[in-house]
Order: structure tokens, then sequence, then C-alpha cells
């Protein structure tokens, strides 16, 4: 049996131009194709390689964490060095952030990141295996990437 990896993610949005241009711009994915159809706008946003991430602008309201469904959508960075790049693109850009800086994903762990919001709310975190070290836990009691 063949063992299933994650293709790409689908995310809905409410305002494809202004989730392209964060996706893009602010965390470089690159855009692959584009659907400007009226009602049926899209984007492929990749590495250059390869298909990872499709926005489709067919939402009318923002994330609600609440609902079942995606909890949040998080990438892998290289180094925290990387993280900490992406964290100061980030706040330029007025990210809404859950924590300050790069935090543990839970106390001691060498494992972390940021935690953030895209332009329609939808929870997403830039992580690395190791390299946190010594970086505060959040919360003591439960993994950080859970209820944020």
């Amino acid at each position: 049996m063949t063992t299933l990896r994650t293709g790409h993610i689908g995310l809905n949005v409410t305002d494809l131009d202004r989730s392209l241009a964060f996706y893009r711009d602010v965390l470089g994915f690159v855009l692959v194709a584009e659907g400007k159809e009226d009602g049926r706008r899209y984007a492929f946003l990749g590495d250059g390689e390869n298909l990872l991430l499709t926005l489709w602008q067919q939402a009318d309201q923002a994330y609600d964490g609440a609902r079942a469904g995606l909890h949040h959508l998080a990438f892998q960075a290289d180094s925290v060095e990387r993280v900490r790049q992406y964290e100061a693109a980030l706040k330029a850009y007025g990210a809404d952030f859950a924590y300050e800086g790069v935090v543990a994903h839970r106390e001691g762990a060498a494992s972390g990141g940021i935690f953030f919001h895209d332009p329609d709310g939808i929870r997403l975190e830039i992580s690395v295996p190791s390299g946190a070290e010594g970086a505060p836990a959040p919360v003591e009691s439960a993994p950080t990437c859970g209820f944020f």
C-alpha cells in the first residue's frame, strides 16, 4: 500500500487579490497559475517546482476556528533564523500574531516557531524541528500549536 503525503492545500478566501499579495509578497510563494473568471477566481501557488497551495475566492466571511475543518496550516522552514526573517516580514505587513517571537512547541522542546493569522484569520505556523531550544512555551499543559 502506498503511503499518502500531503499534495497541496486549498484555502477558501474572501478576497483573492489581498490573499495572493500576502502569500506571494510576504511569505514568498510563487504564482503558478491564476483563474480570473468572475465567480471562479483562484490562484495556484508553489515553490518554483511544486504546487503547494491553492487559494479559492469563494468564502463570504472570515475563518472560524470554532467550526469543524482546518485547525491551522503549518509550514516548515530550514532554520530558526529563517523563521525570524519571516517574522520580521509579517510584522512589517501588520500580521496578527498569537504569541510574541519564536516559541517552543512545548516546554523544553527543540522545535518551535511563530504562530500568526492570514488576512482571513486562518491560523498559520512557520516552524523548525530544531533550533528553538530555550524558547519559551506559552502554555505548559498543551501543545503551543493546539490552542491559538
